[in-house]
């Protein structure tokens, strides 16, 4: 453990960043949003645990009829955790800089003191009448606090179908339209300020979704980086497990947590993980950022909008210093048919059981979706794994080694995180879940780094625009690298939508 440090001076807090000044002369009433603004205040005085903790709970359930983010707040255990994390900064016991930060965790990550559900009907109450998940675990052992457990997508697949019972969901920035999935809920929580940060699963883009449609940044980190042990399988060789919040920096320093070998998890992979925030420095001096025109920016799909922020966000870069070169990903259909195939018969293989003695209890959209699973053979399967092993090959021979080395080869990718922008709940094609433009799931089957940051908001929507950054198996630095220095240019990501929560009665 560290020893508590009371200035900005703390390393990790970087004063004088983007970050940092966002909160730097604020009113005292007025509540951090970030885990590195919060840190800074929890340290020098000027805010408790208890009261932050207080205050997003408030927040939460004045909001949360209106927003449908949480499941399950966990008022009593949250305060309790508040006051032991005050107590251990009295102290002078400081565990990084998740201590005392409220944390909004997708509810199909097992915890011991609240249910997991997975949103569905259909889960036994008994699966989540155990430990910790090993990424609670590990959050708990930095000081973090669970506000509450949040809505998805019924075993993180379908669609929300009002019919189960539980919350719907709705985009706080305009709660006409969808907040996206399957991590819904979390990332509404962060983007109406009810938490500073949160866990959210991806499997075909799950975590990229809502922080494309809610504003927010996310990451699906390189394959076997982090544990997926207690946490409900989708897809047993696509699922990671990640974290969502406003800024790059918040993602890295949650992700430093989370990452590490579990022998619990055989998928994890044993190895050093490396300082998430290492290279923050704001420079793009030297980056090569790979922008592949082909399928990614010439979609039907691709609204003019959202190709235009992404395509002037590129433009920044390279004006900060970054060189930018065309590529073409290849393989790209071939990789969605082999996402489909893969996610399809390993979620089958999980939720068969229950489909045969119980598939009134799921709804409907998640039925259909398992139901697909039954429509491919092993052959099927067995071949989508030989696509995938040439789709990564063929996917990294486009990156360069490391960063700063020589050739030809590229540092990053740039793409869109989504082809729209959060689409209107009245009205959603649900079949565009499966059959739709999708720039996420290539990433899943390579198991590389995916990381999505803010880019703008649509002039004719005001919704948010988003971007997707993708690296080279295990070098989340570089992607962090880049993302925040585009943070660092701009303040897209420490924008907000009105706070819904003050519409609503006491």
């Amino acid at each position: 453990m560290l020893k508590r440090q009371r200035s900005v001076g703390v390393s990790w807090l970087r004063p004088g960043t983007s970050t940092c000044r966002a909160w730097l002369g604020a009113e005292v009433s007025e509540l951090p949003r970030t885990i590195a603004t919060a840190a800074e205040a929890l340290r020098d005085g000027r805010l408790s645990a208890v009261s932050l903790t207080e205050a997003l709970l408030a927040r939460a359930h004045a909001a949360n009829d209106t927003l449908g983010a949480f499941i399950h707040l966990a008022d009593e255990t949250a305060l309790a955790a508040a006051r032991r994390a005050d107590a251990d900064f009295a102290a002078g016991v400081d565990n990084g800089p998740l201590q005392g930060i409220p944390l909004a965790i997708k509810d199909i990550i097992a915890t011991e003191d609240a249910p997991t559900t997975a949103n569905s009907r259909v889960m036994n109450p008994s699966w989540g009448q155990r430990a910790d998940a090993t990424v609670m675990r590990k959050l708990r052992q930095a000081g973090a606090i669970m506000l509450g457990k949040t809505v998805l997508h019924e075993f993180a697949c379908g669609w929300p179908d009002a019919e189960t019972g539980f919350p719907m969901p709705k985009n706080p920035w305009d709660l006409t339209r969808t907040a996206g999935g399957s991590s819904s809920g979390t990332g509404i929580a962060v983007a109406a300020d009810l938490a500073i940060a949160g866990l959210g699963t991806d499997t075909g883009g799950s975590i990229r979704g809502p922080s494309a449609f809610c504003g927010l940044s996310g990451i699906k980190q390189t394959f076997g980086l982090v544990s997926k042990e207690g946490c409900v399988p989708l897809g047993y060789s696509l699922d990671h497990i990640g974290p969502m919040a406003h800024t790059v920096w918040d993602c890295a320093a949650m992700l430093q947590v989370l990452a590490g070998y579990d022998p619990k998890d055989p998928t994890t992979v044993n190895r050093p993980v490396p300082d998430m925030l290492a290279l923050m420095d704001g420079s793009l001096e030297g980056v090569r950022i790979g922008v592949p025109t082909e399928h990614f920016f010439t979609a039907p799909a691709l609204e003019p909008e959202v190709k235009q922020g992404v395509l002037d966000a590129i433009e920044a870069m390279k004006a900060a210093g970054a060189t930018v070169v065309e590529v073409t990903v290849p393989l790209v259909a071939e990789a969605q048919h082999a996402l489909w195939a893969t996610m399809g018969s390993e979620a089958l293989a999980y939720h068969q059981p229950d489909l045969r003695s119980k598939s009134e209890l799921y709804g409907r959209y998640t039925r259909e979706a398992l139901q697909v699973g039954m429509l491919y053979t092993g052959a099927d399967y067995v071949q989508a794994q030989r696509v995938r092993s040439i789709v990564k090959a063929r996917c990294l021979a486009l990156f360069r080694p490391a960063l700063g080395a020589d050739g030809d080869g590229v540092d990053v990718l740039i793409t869109p995180s989504r082809p729209t922008v959060a689409p209107l709940l009245e009205g959603y094609d649900t079949d565009f879940l499966f059959l739709g433009t999708n720039f996420s799931g290539i990433w899943n089957v390579t198991g590389q780094p995916a990381l999505c940051i803010p880019c703008g908001f649509g002039p004719s929507t005001g919704m948010p625009l988003s971007l997707q950054i993708v690296g080279r198996p295990f070098d989340e630095p570089t992607v962090f690298k880049v993302g925040d220095a585009y943070q660092r240019m701009t303040d897209w990501h420490l924008r907000k939508p009105a706070p819904v929560w003050e519409a609503q009665p006491a």
